[in-house]
């Protein structure tokens, strides 16, 4: 298979997908261009400040993605490309986007609020804490997952730490400049865009090898970079989101799209010929062991086509800057396809750059492991090399943003966690709802993960992934039955709730009971943990969704 002509379908799909779908979901939904947001009516410079759309969909694409749409496709092609491929489109399409759009849309009507207070006005009380509780141990999960992985490219390509730090202080006097001194964001784009590609040239030459100036195995520089990643975190998240959110993220953008542009005409230039599997087997044998395509594939993939973690940027810092509700749709809706553009080059990276399935298999799971990372960046500098762009360069650039967007979500993930913390607490509960407090905490459970035993560190991303579509569960149900409150079309999102259901809570029982057999107690309980709270909150919207159905019968 040609991998161009791959991506030209995924491509059509998308388009497709946008055009019709997505305007069937915002009429159903009475998007009103002329209602104010809360951006607007509880403006407080600090979380609800109107931004550009243009900055806002820059923010908003950069928080979701991470390297979600990374790692989840290039860790599932063990499964083979097609069957990646499959769930990817038809996922986002019907699921992913959806979920997104949705999620931002209800948040805005109910104040900004999270997706947690929607589910209280929906479910009452007792959904919205088991919700939010939920929604908040997923969260610790993904500052773990990401704060290791941006660990493991700082410590793999030095000079991409010293680029990444260069961009996060370009990031605070761009937002002093567009914020407080007034510039224009076209004059001060104009200055901050090529000053952050010049990074890439710069990191070179001053790469920061912890390993080499205080004489450090790789694992301690794995573990000193996630302590630093978590101080960052402290600060990031606990800042006012015009010192350092929006503006990094605004840029970020810049950096994402060339990456994807790369990518894109990397693959068209190179036409790579798909030589892994197109599929696997049902039980493919990868990272782990042998893994069951149902239910794993599905949630390895993750980000790469429907993630709950979505519905808590939208509903956490996207609904508190959006400008005018007519910019749902293309932010929404349009950045969840544009994150499935990545994962389809991710899958068709990996797929034309090994020479068969047991290679990219060696080099994945084998005793010299690659990371999903170092993989993706490697296969899209050989298709840029094909355009005449050295590769050393295109890979450096890669790996600057890919750990950008990473830094973004463990930063914005630590954020939205304390917000989360914050709606749990109750009122008299001062000293715990304070918001130094509530991230202060979430940064030491995520150091707990991560410093924690070999076995646990390298279940992180299955727990996590699993965790994350079981949270696209519950904010899937939460609609429908906002949907059949509202005599909306219910099926909708409650199709694609069922179907989340059964895969995530299925993953998360293999991991409970793999970690019992592997005497790996914390991950059990873990999974055990998260898998109860959704089962909870599944029973009480079931139960919702029943007076509904009895109301309307009554009528």
């Amino acid at each position: 298979m040609n991998g161009a002509v791959l991506l030209l379908i995924a491509l059509g799909a998308f388009g497709l997908g946008y055009v019709v779908y997505s305007r069937f979901i915002e009429r159903i939904l009475g998007i009103d261009p002329e209602r104010a947001t809360p951006a607007h009516a509880k403006r407080d410079d600090v979380d609800y400040v109107p931004a550009h759309p243009t900055v806002l969909f820059g923010h908003h694409f950069a928080a979701i993605a991470g390297a979600g749409p990374i790692v989840g496709p290039v860790l599932a092609a063990q499964f083979g490309w097609l069957s990646v491929c499959l769930w990817v489109v038809l996922g986002c399409i019907f699921i992913g986007a959806a979920h997104d759009m949705i999620s931002l849309f209800l948040s805005v009507r109910h104040g900004g609020e999270s997706i947690g207070s929607v589910i209280g006005s929906v479910m009452g009380k007792t959904g919205k804490v088991l919700f939010l509780l939920f929604s908040w141990s997923a969260l610790v999960l993904v500052v773990a997952v990401f704060s290791s992985q941006i660990a493991d490219t700082f410590v793999a390509d030095p000079a991409i730490a010293s680029s990444s730090l260069l961009f996060i202080a370009e990031a605070i006097v761009f937002g002093i400049c567009v914020y407080r001194l007034k510039m224009p964001v076209l004059w001060a784009s104009l200055v901050f865009v090529p000053l952050m590609f010049a990074f890439v040239w710069i990191g070179n030459l001053i790469p920061l090898d912890l390993m080499k100036l205080f004489s450090l195995s790789k694992a301690t520089t794995h573990l000193v970079w996630c302590v630093v990643l978590l101080i960052y975190c402290f600060f990031a998240s606990t800042c006012p989101v015009w010192v350092l959110l929006q503006p990094r993220d605004y840029l970020n953008a810049y950096l994402l799209y060339v990456m994807m542009a790369l990518g894109i005409a990397g693959v068209f230039v190179a036409h790579p010929v798909l030589r892994t599997d197109a599929f696997a087997g049902f039980n493919a044998e990868g990272l782990g062991g042998v893994a069951p395509l149902l239910p794993i594939l599905f949630v390895t993939v993750a980000c790469g086509a429907c993630s709950g973690f979505h519905s808590l940027v939208a509903s956490g810092t996207s609904s508190k800057q959006l400008d005018n509700e007519r910019s749902i749709r293309p932010i929404a809706y349009g950045g969840m396809l544009l994150e499935g553009v990545l994962a389809m080059i991710a899958v068709i990276g990996v797929a034309g750059t090994y020479a068969s399935q047991s290679d990219y298999l060696a080099a994945i799971a084998g005793p010299e492991r690659i990371s999903a990372v170092a993989m993706f960046a490697s296969s899209v500098a050989g298709f840029a090399a094909k355009m005449g762009i050295p590769e050393k360069i295109a890979n450096g650039f890669m790996l600057l943003s890919v750990s950008a967007f990473l830094m973004t979500t463990v930063d914005a993930g630590t954020r939205l966690a304390r917000f989360s913390w914050q709606e749990l607490m109750p009122e008299k509960a001062r000293p715990l709802k304070n918001m130094y407090f509530g991230t202060a905490l979430v940064c030491a459970l995520a150091a707990g993960f991560l410093l924690g035993s070999e076995s646990l560190r390298a279940s992180l991303w299955t727990l996590f992934a699993s965790a994350n579509q079981l949270l696209a569960t519950l904010t899937l149900l939460t609609m429908t039955i906002w949907f059949m409150k509202n005599k909306k079309p219910f099926l909708l999102t409650g199709i694609p709730a069922c179907f989340m259901f059964v895969v995530s809570s299925w993953a998360l029982a293999l991991k409970f009971t793999g970690g019992i057999s592997d005497d790996n107690f914390v991950m059990a309980a873990t999974a055990l943990f998260l898998l109860a709270l959704g089962a909870v909150v599944v029973v009480l919207a079931i139960k919702e969704g029943s007076k509904c159905i009895g109301s309307s019968r009554r009528l």
